[in-house]
């Protein structure tokens, strides 16, 4: 009797070294799985978007902006002939630019990128290439080729028209990125070029540009809305960097 309550507690005390270490086993599992740094994959962050409310432009070779252009309830609207063109304060190379437009009847405006303020050139155009805005039914240049709205302008006109008519808002995109355009009017890519490509060269070649040799040549330049005489409205402008 006494050799079997021996074995007994022997038995028991074998058990209980085994859960003990079988606890400390796990503890020690545990505190390893702990101790593993878990490597973190970084996530790419989204450029944010920038809203260019009026007062992010100034008049080209000014620090300041005439009174003709206003802004009421987040419409920036050219009033009337004599408030010049406009540029953004900061400069941009890799963007993509939204936007919406509306102009008057007969009217003439344009949007402008890599515009430099050079003493040698006397105004946006000089420099920035421009996506048209232009109603292109009432205005003489309606009839150009690469005078109407979403053409490049005396460069390249649209693959589609898209424009919608006079008195409509109109949605613009533009994507520049490495030296690649592309144009979106209307949800509709219009037309797409690469500076410097042979295509682009010809086109230069054929335009009245060539008296400018900053034409395009400038990568980080302001964005610029044109005074051409005309009333105009801006809504919605957001830019952000790519």
């Amino acid at each position: 009797m006494l050799i079997s309550n021996r074995n007994a507690f022997i038995k028991l005390l074998i058990f209980i070294s085994g859960m003990a270490f079988m606890g400390c086993s796990k503890e020690t599992q545990k505190e390893e799985v702990e101790e593993v740094e878990v490597e973190s994959i970084p996530q790419e962050v989204e450029p944010e978007w920038v809203n260019l409310d009026l007062s992010q432009w100034r008049n080209f070779k000014s620090e300041t902006i005439s009174d003709e252009w206003v802004e009421e309830e987040g419409v920036i609207t050219l009033t009337g002939k004599g408030g010049g063109d406009i540029i953004t304060k900061e400069k941009y190379e890799n963007f993509e630019l939204n936007l919406e437009w509306k102009i008057s009847e007969g009217g003439n405006s344009g949007l402008f990128f890599r515009v430099e303020e050079a003493d040698t050139l006397g105004a946006v155009y000089h420099s920035g290439p421009e996506m048209q805005i232009l109603d292109n039914d009432k205005h003489s240049d309606g009839k150009i080729k690469t005078h109407r709205s979403g053409d490049n302008y005396d460069m390249e006109s649209s693959s589609v028209e898209t424009v919608k008519p006079v008195g409509e808002w109109n949605e613009v995109k533009l994507i520049v990125k490495d030296g690649n355009v592309e144009q979106w009017l209307n949800g509709t890519m219009v037309v797409e070029y690469q500076f410097g490509s042979d295509k682009w060269t010809e086109q230069y070649q054929k335009s009245k540009f060539t008296q400018w040799p900053l034409y395009g040549q400038v990568a980080n330049g302001h964005i610029a809305l044109q005074d051409h005489g005309d009333q105009v409205w801006f809504r919605n402008i957001k830019i952000r960097r790519l």
